[in-house]
């Protein structure tokens, strides 16, 4: 029989994990609570839990600096932030640091559920490492996160901020088909329903400087009614 998940829970709220520790036990994992960045860090060197999922503001140090702490000790441990800032640096900060993915609080708690199966799902392929690379790569596609470069070919590729950031959440996370909605969230910071182009218009604005061909797409693929996905196999250099 195998084992469930062990996921550690990292919030300094008891009326939070008193609630949702259960619930997720009941959804099939094997749940910790620590209450600040120490004790989750502790437990991380002690439990070695296969998901973290912390709040970003807490005593002692917060889940940003639990997240630096442990890419900088080597640890690729797959990690959630929750959080209440709207801003959307704020979350790209996060993932550019390290977090595998990041949920806004007030959340359901079975998106969260269906958060932490697909982060364990990418990890179980080996996709984690890409989240920590400076450099990806995918078919002549190189991408360099610390210079916010592109090269196709060996010809550098021009993008404006957004496109690039686009690129690099998508390359980061291979083979996985991401709503117009998360993308929104995740990289413009949109947290309702919206019927802005935004995502659409910058997928066009890569295919274009890629020279990918959406009808036989090598690098960006459109899931029809849903959203987009990197289909090429990429490697951290």
């Amino acid at each position: 029989m195998t084992a469930p998940p062990r996921l550690l829970l990292v919030d300094d709220e008891r009326s939070i994990t008193d609630g949702l520790a259960p619930f997720l036990t009941r959804s099939g994992f094997d749940v910790r609570v620590a209450a600040d960045g120490q004790d989750a860090w502790d437990q991380v060197c002690t439990w070695h839990p296969d998901i973290v999922v912390s709040d970003v503001v807490m005593p002692v140090f917060d889940g940003r600096e639990l997240v630096r702490r442990l890419r900088e000790a080597g640890d690729d441990t797959p990690t959630i932030l929750l959080t209440r800032v709207g801003e959307s640096g704020e979350r790209s900060a996060a993932l550019e640091e390290g977090a595998d993915d990041y949920l806004n609080k007030p959340f359901d708690p079975q998106e969260l559920v269906a958060r932490v199966r697909a982060v364990l799902r990418r990890a179980a392929a080996g996709g984690t490492p890409l989240l920590t690379s400076q450099t990806l790569v995918a078919e002549g596609l190189r991408l360099d996160r610390p210079g916010r470069r592109v090269w196709r070919d060996d010809a550098e590729v021009t993008l404006t901020p957004k496109a690039f950031q686009l690129l690099e959440y998508l390359m980061a996370r291979p083979a996985e088909v991401h709503t117009r909605e998360r993308l929104l969230s995740a990289l413009w910071g949109f947290d309702f329903a919206t019927h802005t182009r935004a995502v659409d218009h910058r997928i066009a604005e890569l295919r274009a400087a890629l020279g990918d061909d959406a009808g036989a797409p090598r690098y960006i693929e459109t899931s029809a009614g849903v959203g987009y996905c990197f289909r090429a196999a990429v490697s951290r250099a």
